[in-house]
């Protein structure tokens, strides 16, 4: 059974991608850089690139074209580029971020919901800002609070075939992407980078970041049949960013 990976070529979907494969799990790798899923195709056999901008409804039948069989899990693992607070974000980018981030997910969906079986995972990529947004993050905030409302909506309608869906909210992750954004911030703020890259640390109860290879493990956990009962809910996998009591 296939498993299929949107945002394949970037750090967190490479992560997600490379775990999956080396487990033996073919993985159809969705992105828009056919180079960039080129190369994670010769790093990792079992990887069939598919070139498709999840953006864009273009992409359902691209995804679908790419099919052969069932589909063990569908993950999606697409990054948000937006930032900026409620004053300062352009409304077009805010819709931009929900049409990527939760119009994405519905076009996954409609892509592999005819390969989708019993037991099959369909998997998204929140974040925890879409629970506890801070003053400048009105992007991904509000994306990825239509992401968990609409897990939620896809969990009730898909829990019934036996379709479990989950929603990991890591905060923010050990990556080159955190390193250029935390060198922007410190720019912008005129401070040394490592004073911001504190502030992040310092809102962890663990005392540093997830890795990239933690989210995968946690992706890939999730193919143990024990892992149904994990159906409709949110795993928090953020080292303890996340505060609320819910």
């Amino acid at each position: 059974m296939t498993c299929v990976v949107v945002g394949a070529s970037g750090a967190m979907g490479t992560a997600i991608t490379a775990r999956l494969t080396e487990a033996g799990h073919p993985v159809v790798a969705v992105g828009r850089d056919g180079r960039a899923l080129a190369t994670l195709a010769a790093d990792h056999p079992g990887v069939r690139p598919c070139v498709a901008d999840i953006g864009v409804n273009s992409s359902v039948d691209a995804i679908r074209e790419a099919l052969d069989g069932p589909v063990r899990l569908a993950v999606f693992a697409a990054g948000l580029p937006v930032r900026g607070s409620a004053d300062t974000i352009d409304p077009d980018a805010l819709g931009a971020a929900v049409n990527l981030k939760a119009g994405g997910v519905l076009r996954l969906l409609h892509a592999v919901r005819d390969r989708l079986e019993a037991g099959s995972r369909f998997v998204a990529i929140g974040g925890s800002l879409g629970l506890e947004p801070g003053p400048l993050d009105a992007g991904p905030g509000t994306a990825n609070a239509a992401l968990f409302n609409l897990m939620r909506q896809v969990s009730a309608l898909y829990g019934p075939r036996g379709v479990t869906t989950h929603t990991i909210a890591p905060g923010p992750v050990d990556t080159p992407r955190l390193d250029a954004i935390i060198a922007t911030q410190a720019a912008e703020q005129g401070v040394d980078p490592e004073e911001v890259r504190a502030g992040y640390l310092g809102r962890t109860t663990l005392g540093r970041l997830p890795t990239l290879d933690e989210i995968a493990w946690t992706v890939e956990t999730l193919l143990a049949p024990e892992a149904a009962a994990l159906h409709g809910g949110v795993i928090a996998v953020d080292g303890g960013t996340r505060h609320g009591v819910q």
